[in-house]
């Protein structure tokens, strides 16, 4: 899979990409930073809901998501990153819309991620994708603080649905 917008290329996930994916978090410095290992076993386990935009071969975004196995509906999103060379040009929302127009998202109604409170980019960004979408987006509690053994901040479910299988 692998599609164009502009000059920028919207393709596939592949577990090569997991070690780019580690230092754009690490030079992003807003992003939560997980073990390279988790991004190159997301993008192996889960290539079939993993996407990558290119922009002259340099990689300005992704987007980490699987279908949870008790959850054939929902795709769950793990994690956004959006060059700062690209922010404010939509491809965090494009990045949302192929994922959702993934063959492997056939069957998916709903969108769920996790945010912190502070993270005011993610919670616009889903709430603006329930809209374009033309459908609501929840907020729930998810994970409390007191859950992390090392200080971080409660956790909210944020569900987009029901959505209908688009075309990117």
């Amino acid at each position: 899979m692998s599609e164009q917008t502009g000059d920028i290329i919207y393709r596939a996930a592949t577990a090569a990409d997991g070690g780019v994916m580690w230092r754009f978090v690490a030079e992003a410095g807003v992003l939560e930073q997980n073990p390279s290992y988790a991004y190159i076993l997301m993008c192996q386990h889960f290539g079939d809901t993993c996407l990558v935009a290119e922009r002259d071969g340099e990689m300005v975004g992704f987007v980490l998501a699987y279908i949870p196995p008790r959850q054939e509906d929902t795709i769950f999103v793990w994690q956004v990153g959006v060059s700062k060379k690209v922010r404010g040009k939509g491809v965090g929302m494009r990045l949302l819309r192929h994922l959702m127009a993934l063959p492997a998202c056939r069957n998916v109604r709903y969108l769920e991620a996790s945010v912190t409170p502070s993270n005011k980019p993610s919670q616009n960004l889903f709430r603006g994708f329930a809209k374009r979408s033309g459908t609501q987006c929840r907020k729930m509690p998810f994970f409390p603080s007191e859950f992390f053994p090392e200080p971080h901040e409660s956790e909210h479910l944020y569900r987009v649905g029901p959505i209908e299988w688009p075309e990117a």
